[in-house]
């Protein structure tokens, strides 16, 4: 019987059009995920569900939103109820593990360096084991972008990257026969941007992605941002660093690469980041409070030999919830009810989908270690095939015309053309919001100074109670009323 296999491939800080096929031009110097894409199916219009490291990655290993799975910022850890698909794979067959950057355990950036339950202590390394390996010299140099300058620079054997891809390639060559999920989770191409110093020569002359709205008029933009483009002058992000970076950690993946497809070339292959980096757009850097394709709007790269037409491309709405249902579908797991994402399998094999999908992103807040990063900004936000609405609960809502507009500097949200459309985005949006029970919903949301056709303000709102899905292993929740067993999970009050 034909084993079932699954690379789960990720960066942290790589936006969509820092990959060559993406933009059009061979610039950015990521031939092995060009080649990757050739092979396989690349999604145009992937989404994370948070443009912010930890709350991220929570939504695509658990299959679960932020606001649900309760790591809602960074530095916080998910709540007891979540579970990441080593879990989920723990009463399998299937051996889970994770390589890389977790930032999941609600420390700090690097990590505590202890294996989560579901996962092969044996191939645990985050970043605090990277760190736990050096002289205290070395740890300061290993967070410094002039290292990679120094004398000769540094050698790959170095960086984190190398260290997580010559783990990987271990794990395959001694697990080539069993059933396994692999997660390998590069830090790069995230600052420090380690690199040896030749991956930076493409890019020394910063004419790469320089796009139209870079040091654009944002008078129309909510006033959040402009607190944040305030703050923000004069700075780019350097694109120098994260796009040589960005080339050397497409470098690391071609040899795991490589011997993939000389040890398990059937296996299922799913490459995607985290978030991206704004390096300017919209007068800002970095991700946080907003929701511009630049930071939210992430590759998403699937091979898998023998059902996937090659050099095939989705260009409709995709998220990071779909995941681990896609990866559960794969190894004939059920879709355990709590997940709202849906398995990718029948669009890998050519199926139409049965509706025009719609990706769905939030933000609540960046790092609660800080007081900066714009502290507080509740943000929902809706794409569909064409436009994407954002709700900036304490600033301006923004609408904008993704098809003729992509880079999002003509905000529409109070164009009276455009009233049918927004609404009906604002009314997908707040039933998100309830079915997913985020926790932050209420009448303000609806309640929007363009919105004059919702009813007045209620202390019961929608009044719904909406009870929180049980797993099998879990008790069955009582009734408040009753004390009995609950039947129906969403019932009125």
């Amino acid at each position: 019987m034909a084993k079932k296999q699954v690379i789960l491939i990720m960066t942290d800080t790589q936006r969509r059009d820092m990959i060559s096929i993406y933009n059009g031009k061979d610039d950015m110097h990521t031939p092995n995920l060009d080649s990757l894409a050739k092979d396989g199916i690349r999604f145009n219009k992937a989404y994370t569900c948070q443009p912010v490291c930890g709350p991220a990655r929570s939504a695509l290993f658990t299959g679960m939103y932020p606001h649900t799975n309760g790591m809602v910022a960074n530095s916080m850890a998910l709540n007891e109820h979540a579970r990441t698909l080593g879990q989920q794979l723990n009463n399998t067959n299937v051996h889970s593990a994770y390589i890389g950057k977790w930032h999941l355990d609600g420390g700090d950036y690097f990590g505590n360096g202890i294996c989560p339950d579901g996962w092969d202590k044996n191939y645990w390394y985050d970043m605090k084991n990277y760190l736990d390996e050096m002289s205290e010299a070395d740890r300061f140099r290993s967070r410094k972008f002039e290292t990679c300058f120094e004398d000769e620079g540094i050698e790959e054997t170095f960086t984190y990257a190398n260290k997580c891809t010559q783990k990987a390639i271990d794990f395959i060559t001694k697990k080539k026969d069993e059933d396994f999920l692999l997660v390998v989770s590069y830090d790069e191409p995230h600052d420090p941007f380690l690199a040896p110093k030749e991956f930076f020569e493409a890019f020394k002359d910063g004419s790469h992605l320089n796009r139209d709205n870079k040091n654009m008029d944002i008078s129309n933009l909510p006033d959040h941002i402009k607190v944040w483009a305030k703050q923000c002058e004069g700075n780019d992000g350097n694109p120098f660093g994260l796009l040589g970076c960005n080339s050397y950690v497409d470098y690391e993946m071609g040899k795991l690469l490589d011997h993939i497809n000389d040890n398990v070339k059937d296996a299922l292959i799913i490459y995607t980041s985290d978030h991206g980096d704004s390096l300017g757009s919209h007068n800002i850097i970095m991700k946080g409070p907003a929701m511009y394709d630049e930071i939210t709007n992430i590759p998403l790269i699937m091979k898998w030999n023998n059902n996937i037409k090659e050099n095939s491309v989705i260009n409709d709405p995709t998220s990071h919830i779909d995941i681990v249902p896609t990866i559960l579908d794969y190894f004939d797991i059920k879709k355990p009810g709590y997940l709202t994402g849906n398995s990718l399998i029948p669009v890998l094999k050519g199926c139409d989908s049965e509706k025009k999908p719609k990706a769905f992103i939030e933000f609540t807040r960046y790092e609660i270690d800080h007081d900066g990063f714009g502290g507080y900004q509740p943000i929902r936000c809706v794409v569909d095939n064409q436009y994407k609405l954002v709700i900036n609960l304490m600033t301006q809502d923004e609408l904008y015309d993704m098809e003729n507009d992509p880079q999002e500097m003509n905000n529409l949200i109070n164009n009276s053309d455009y009233i049918k459309i927004r609404n009906k985005l604002h009314d997908d949006l707040l039933k998100w919001m309830d079915d997913t029970r985020d926790p932050y919903r209420g009448y303000y949301w609806e309640r929007r100074p363009w919105r004059t056709d919702v009813s007045e303000a209620t202390w019961g709102c929608h009044g719904m109670t909406r009870q929180r899905y049980t797993r099998e292993e879990e008790a069955t929740q009582l009734d408040y009323s009753t004390g009995l067993e609950i039947t129906e999970l969403v019932r009125k009050k």
